[in-house]
C-alpha cells in the first residue's frame, strides 16, 4: 500500500516591502509589509512581523512598491509587428483598418506566436500579469492556438477572445472580403476553443472569451449567435464599441441604432460583456452601462493616437461602472506599457475634466481590481487571501522617482513609466531583477523584426 503523503504545495513570501498597496476591499496600504502565498494563492497579507518568516521561496521587497499585477483588457497582440507604419500614421481609424487590412493578411502560425511572445514579454516587464487578446483574422493557418501556446511558455495570465469578421466589403462592411469567416466556421471554432483550453476554476491561467470584432465588420445574426454560444458555454463577451463618429454614423445608418443601442437589441449588455473603446455614449448610456453590469476597456493612448476622442470615463466611475485599462493594438498604441496606460488614463481625463478628475490611486485601480472586475474576475486584481498570487515590484530608489518619495504610489503614475524590477504569476517568479526569466529576448526581437519586415515588404 502507497502510505506517501501528498506533497504539500510550494510556498512564497515577498517580505519588508518599502510600501505594498493590496487593492483590497478597504484599500490598505502596508508600509513594511508581506505577502505569504500557498501554491497559486494569497495565504496572508500585512505587517512584516505578523506573517511567517520564512517559505520555500523568499523574495526580500525592501525598498519596493509592491502592487497587484496590472489587467490588460484589451489587445492586440499580432500588431507588435506593425508599429509606426509611415501609411497610417497620420490616419484615423476606418482609414487606418483599410490599409493595414491588407498588410495583415500576410499573418501566418509563426507571426501570431511570435508577436504574441514578444507582446507578453512587454507587458510583463510593464507590470502586466494578465492580459486579454482579440485575434480576429486567421490567414495561412493562424490561429487562437498559437497565441495560446506564447501564454504558456511565458507563463502569462490569459483570457484570450476569439473575433471574426464575417460582413466584408462587398455586403456593406468595411473589411476586404478575403479576410472574412463563414460564420457557422466562426462558431464552431469557438467551441472548439472552449471545449479544449476554457477553465472556470478560481485563479485559472487560462480563460476563452467571444469576441465578433466591431459592428461595421460582423452581421446582427453572428452577434446573437455568439452571445447565446458564450451563455451556453459560461464564458465572457467581448467586442469593440462607440469607438469613433464614424462607428456611429455606420450604425445609425445600416441599423438605425446608436452603437450602444444595437448592443442591447442583439442581447450584448450585462455582467458577462466587457465593451472595448465606449468613447462615444451620452450620459443615459453611461447608466445603461451601470445598471447592466457591463464592463468596459478604456484605451487612453489609442483614442488620442487616432484622434477617436475622450471617453467620459470620470462619469463611468461615477456610476460605477466597471472600467479597466487597455494598452489596444501596438498599431495603434505603438507599445505595449501597462503602467504608461494608467498615467495616460489619469491625465486624459484632466484634460477632459480639470485636475481633480481622476487621481492616482484611482487610475491605478483601474489597471488592476476594476480591469478584473470588467472580465468578469474576482480572483486576480488585489493582494488579498484567496486570489491568485499576481504581484509586481519597483524599486523606489530608480533615478525616475528621486524627490517623488514622500508618496510611492503617486510616484508609480505620474513620474516616467518604469519597467517594474519584479513580477510574480500564479505564485511563480517571472521577472527577477528586471529581466524576464527562461526567455532569449535579443533573439525573439530579431525574429520579429525579421517577420516585420517580411509583412511590410522591406
Amino acid at each position: 500500500m502507497d502510505r506517501s503523503l501528498p506533497m504539500a504545495e510550494p510556498t512564497l513570501l515577498v517580505r519588508n516591502a518599502a510600501l505594498l498597496v493590496t487593492m483590497d476591499d478597504e484599500r490598505r496600504e502596508i508600509a513594511g509589509g508581506s505577502l505569504y502565498a500557498v501554491g497559486n494563492r494569497i495565504a496572508q497579507v500585512g505587517p512584516a512581523a505578523d506573517l511567517p518568516q520564512t517559505a520555500d521561496v523568499v523574495l526580500d521587497a525592501s525598498g519596493m512598491l509592491i502592487l497587484p499585477g496590472l489587467v490588460n483588457t484589451h489587445h492586440h497582440l499580432y500588431q507588435t509587428l506593425t508599429r509606426a507604419v509611415l501609411a497610417v500614421q497620420d490616419a484615423e481609424l476606418f482609414d487606418w483598418l483599410t490599409v493595414l487590412y491588407r498588410i495583415w493578411a500576410g499573418l501566418d502560425a509563426e507571426a501570431v506566436y511570435i508577436s504574441a511572445l514578444l507582446a507578453m514579454a512587454e507587458l510583463l516587464l510593464s507590470g502586466c500579469t494578465t492580459t486579454t487578446d482579440q485575434l480576429y483574422l486567421f490567414p495561412h493557418g493562424a490561429r487562437v492556438d498559437d497565441e495560446i501556446r506564447a501564454a504558456q511558455e511565458i507563463g502569462m495570465r490569459f483570457q484570450p477572445s476569439r473575433g471574426g469578421m464575417s460582413l466584408g466589403a462587398s455586403a456593406g462592411g468595411l473589411p476586404p472580403d478575403f479576410l472574412t469567416e463563414d460564420e457557422d466556421a466562426i462558431l464552431a471554432d469557438c467551441e472548439r476553443l472552449i471545449k479544449r483550453y476554457h477553465d472556470p476554476a478560481p485563479r485559472a491561467m487560462l480563460r476563452i472569451a467571444l469576441a465578433p470584432t466591431s459592428p461595421f465588420s460582423v452581421t446582427r445574426e453572428l452577434l446573437v449567435r455568439s452571445a447565446v454560444l458564450a451563455r451556453r458555454h459560461g464564458v465572457t463577451l467581448h467586442t469593440h464599441v462607440a469607438e469613433t463618429r464614424d462607428e456611429e454614423v455606420y450604425c445609425l445608418e445600416r441599423v438605425g441604432r446608436r452603437p450602444l443601442e444595437y448592443m442591447a437589441d442583439v442581447g450584448w449588455l450585462g455582467p458577462d460583456v466587457w465593451l472595448a473603446h465606449a468613447v462615444w455614449l451620452n450620459e443615459a448610456e453611461v447608466e445603461q452601462l451601470a445598471a447592466t453590469g457591463t464592463g468596459v476597456a478604456h484605451c487612453p493612448s489609442s483614442n488620442m493616437r487616432l484622434g477617436s476622442g475622450i471617453a467620459p470615463i470620470a462619469a463611468m466611475l461615477s456610476h460605477g461602472v466597471h472600467v479597466g485599462l487597455g494598452v489596444d493594438g501596438s498599431a495603434s498604441n505603438d507599445s505595449s506599457h501597462m503602467l504608461a496606460e494608467v498615467r495616460q488614463a489619469m491625465l486624459l481625463q484632466r484634460v477632459a475634466k480639470g485636475a481633480a478628475a481622476l487621481s492616482a490611486r484611482q487610475a491605478l485601480e483601474m489597471g488592476t481590481r476594476l480591469g478584473a472586475q470588467a472580465l468578469g474576475r474576482a480572483d486576480i486584481g488585489a493582494l488579498e487571501p484567496g486570489r491568485a498570487a499576481d504581484l509586481i515590484g519597483l524599486r523606489l530608489d530608480r533615478l525616475a522617482y528621486a524627490g517623488a518619495l514622500s508618496d510611492p504610489v503617486a510616484a508609480a503614475v505620474f513620474c516616467q513609466p518604469q519597467n517594474v524590477d519584479l513580477a510574480v504569476i500564479n505564485g511563480r517568479v517571472r521577472v527577477r531583477e528586471g529581466e524576464v526569466l527562461g526567455l532569449d529576448l535579443p533573439a525573439l526581437v530579431a525574429r520579429h523584426n525579421a517577420i516585420s519586415a517580411r509583412l511590410l515588404g522591406e
